[in-house]
């Protein structure tokens, strides 16, 4: 089994790469993009028996900061 895990920053923090991003797009002419959010996506191969649970609490341990972070989990 597969999970893909997506990771992004909480609505109301700050995300200067985001920002850095969009105004990048903009100077190349892309003037219509008013906001960015950047993440990421980390796929992971499980062994037999393993429950989303186990990917949850993966996240909650290591994969994702839940302070400034949220996370969605996709059983592929």
């Amino acid at each position: 089994m597969k999970a893909r895990v997506h990771v992004m920053l909480k609505n109301g923090v700050l995300d200067p790469q985001g920002e850095a991003v969009r105004h990048a797009l903009g100077a190349m002419g892309f003037d219509k993009v008013t906001g960015v959010r950047q993440g990421k996506v980390i796929d992971l191969d499980l062994a037999d028996g393993a429950t989303e649970a186990d990917v949850a609490e993966m996240c909650e341990k290591l994969l994702a900061n839940t302070v400034i972070e949220r996370y969605e989990i996709e059983l592929v």
